[in-house]
């Protein structure tokens, strides 16, 4: 394993501006990629290994570059790539009709804030969570390793240049394949129904590099855990369900299983995901608070007297403390901005007052929460979606508590959408503690100072909140999101802002499936036993936060990430018998990373080019009957192209 400079020889340069604005820039293209890819699939990827790949790539043609100046861009850019889960959130608020659009100061805002604050709160966790533990850590670990191999040798300049030109070449190879997609030439997704005694059920899937790269990276452990989702949810429930709700006159078959997937199913796969997030509360609430105690106990150390070395150096928390509060003014101001001239208007005080002790309290649990689960777990295997099922759970609840159920229409839909924005707050509070204690955990193994990387934070949160809403406003103008007004033939499904709508409307409302939830909660214990029990014997684990998932996702989405988890372990079965292990797991990495970047970025050019042609279909050139060709002539293309880039990847790494 490569090592990291000591302390005596480090180089001086760290937080420079350079560093900040080429984060900045990076920036722009993993947080769009990230948005297109969650509002497509509910899936982000974790953006640290290839901002460091880049950034090395290209500060080693400037001079006075260092390790730690590279790990500054990497923290900005994960930062702000991360940042992009908020439009779990926020897309629900186009969906119930409150927003026709994305507000560009109101969304830059809400993003921001929850940001800002969840690197506050994170602050005083990092000793007890990153110092003083356990924790592996994998992601900040392998960006370390990345850092730390590229620093000042030829093997590490020339390691870079491979990475950076493997995420090219899959970048490339996805976005081509998918603008294929779009000319029709190849289908984007294949599904067939069919009946199964009285009920009926399917199986489909989609030609997506993005979803086998995402696949890869989340690993086959989560892979085979949405394969008994889709088992459960598809193939196992669906068929009952229809069953007991036959197809009306003149409903096609399609038409019918898609809408009983819509009204009951996912309610099912609800249950699961709220029961497993639960759980995982609970397993860890006793080593975050113990953690807790061991950085309060630091805290009295250094009032003591006591001199920190640099690398043990945070941000006061004094500072912590006067941000945070400093924060908390331009949220009653969001929320202000929200309430005025309402039905809600009369309640303002309350409202807002609940609202602040509400992203306090609760955003204080979710920073400590989502540190140790990412720590635990990773942070692309982190389930945040979980925490803000419960988050808007919990906020909604709290205005039930205030004013009660049976308002108005237009009461019921200020409160949702007040809920919302609320949680999208608390979410941007989970997103950014849940990566950067990560990026933390990299600074702590090259030997950068605590409080720079802090700063570096908060820049990437800035520079992530300015792109997140124009994105978003591209996306919504152009392509829509599914089960919203105006929303085309392209739509993008935004599964968890659906859900996360869904669930604030049917508590606020009175009328959410509580049955199916129920049901699925049932499920969702049984599955806990059933991840128990394998973890003691030994045996590979099913997260049960991926086997709600598997419920809920469409499967046309889920079965090509099983799909690329099945390659990826495949693939690191091949690096573990080559003669440097983790060269050729980050070169797997890198690869998977390409495959999202390059769809995803096509994604967001063709959202441009649809609003710039106003049609739905700018692209499509195949005559009329080539379906069939399209079907079997893509999925022959697709596998042979991921065959493909599979051997590439293998031979740069013999190379």
């Amino acid at each position: 394993m490569a090592t990291a400079p000591s302390p005596a020889a480090r180089p001086v340069a760290e937080l420079t501006v350079r560093g900040i604005l080429l984060g900045g820039l990076i920036t722009l293209l993993f947080t769009a990629a990230n948005v297109y890819l969650g509002l497509k699939v509910g899936l982000t990827f974790a953006t640290s290994i290839p901002a460091a790949v880049i950034s090395m790539a290209i500060l080693r043609y400037l001079p006075g570059a260092t390790i730690l100046e590279n790990n500054i861009v990497q923290t900005v850019a994960s930062a702000a790539g991360t940042l992009a889960a908020i439009i779990f959130v926020l897309p629900g608020l186009v969906m119930i009709g409150w927003w026709q659009g994305f507000p560009y100061l109101l969304t830059a805002g809400i993003t921001m804030t929850g940001g800002i604050l969840g690197v506050m709160f994170s602050v005083p966790l990092r000793r007890a969570l990153v110092v003083d533990t356990d924790l592996p850590y994998p992601e900040g670990r392998a960006a370390a390793e990345v850092l730390m191999v590229g620093a000042g040798s030829r093997a590490g300049e020339a390691e870079s240049s491979r990475g950076l030109r493997l995420i090219v070449v899959n970048a490339l190879v996805s976005a081509g394949f998918a603008i294929l997609t779009q000319t029709k030439l190849v289908v984007a997704e294949a599904a067939h129904f069919f009946r199964v005694g009285g009920g009926a059920t399917a199986i489909s899937g989609g030609l997506s590099f993005a979803l086998i790269g995402a696949g890869h990276l989340v690993g086959l452990s989560v892979g085979l855990a949405m394969f008994a989702g889709v088992i459960i949810g598809w193939w196992i429930a669906l068929p009952i369900l229809t069953g007991l709700s036959p197809a009306a006159a003149g409903v096609g078959l399609e038409d019918w299983v898609g809408g009983v997937f819509r009204t009951d199913v996912r309610f099912l796969g609800a249950g699961v995901i709220g029961v497993a997030a639960i759980w995982t509360l609970l397993k860890i609430i006793g080593p975050v608070l113990g953690g807790i105690r061991s950085s309060i106990a630091a805290s009295k150390a250094k009032r003591g007297g006591a001199v920190l070395e640099l690398g043990e150096r945070d941000l006061s928390i004094g500072l912590v403390v006067a941000v945070t509060l400093a924060t908390l003014v331009p949220i009653a101001g969001l929320l202000w901005s929200v309430i005025a001239g309402g039905p809600l208007a009369g309640s303002a005080l309350v409202l807002i007052a609940g609202a602040l002790v509400f992203v306090l309290v609760l955003g204080l649990i979710i920073a400590a929460v989502c540190g140790y689960m990412a720590g635990l777990i990773g942070a692309s295997n982190s389930p945040v979606s979980g925490i803000g099922i419960l988050s808007v759970l919990a906020a909604s609840l709290m205005l039930v508590g205030l004013f009660g159920r049976g308002a108005g229409a237009d009461t019921t839909q200020a409160l949702v959408a007040y809920a919302l924005i609320v949680t999208g707050i608390v979410f941007g509070v989970a997103t950014i503690s849940n990566d950067n204690l990560q990026d933390l955990k990299t600074g702590q193994l090259v030997g950068a100072t605590p409080w720079k990387q802090q700063v570096a934070l908060i820049f990437g949160v800035i520079f992530g909140s300015l792109v997140v809403p124009p994105v978003l406003e591209l996306l919504a103008t152009t392509l829509g999101f599914q089960g919203a007004p105006g929303a085309g033939p392209n739509a993008l499904a935004a599964p968890q802002a659906a859900l996360i709508s869904a669930l604030a409307k049917g508590v606020l409302g009175g009328d959410l499936n509580w049955a199916m939830i129920g049901y699925g909660a049932l499920v969702g214990v049984a599955v806990i036993a059933l991840d128990e029990a394998l973890g003691r014997a030994g045996k590979l684990r099913l997260p049960p936060l991926g086997i709600g998932l598997g419920v809920y996702l469409p499967m046309a989405v889920t079965l090509p990430v099983v799909i690329g988890a099945v390659i990826g372990a495949i693939y690191d079965r091949w690096a573990e018998r080559t003669a440097d292990v983790e060269l050729a797991k980050r070169m797997g990495v890198l690869t998977a990373t390409g495959m999202i970047v390059g769809e995803s970025l096509w994604g967001v050019g063709f959202a441009v080019i649809v609003y710039l042609t106003n049609s739905d279909a700018p692209l499509a050139i195949a005559p009329a009957g080539f379906a069939p060709a399209a079907l079997i002539g893509g999925t022959i293309a697709f596998l042979a192209l991921i065959a493909g880039l599979y051997r590439y990847t293998r031979r740069s790494v013999a190379a």
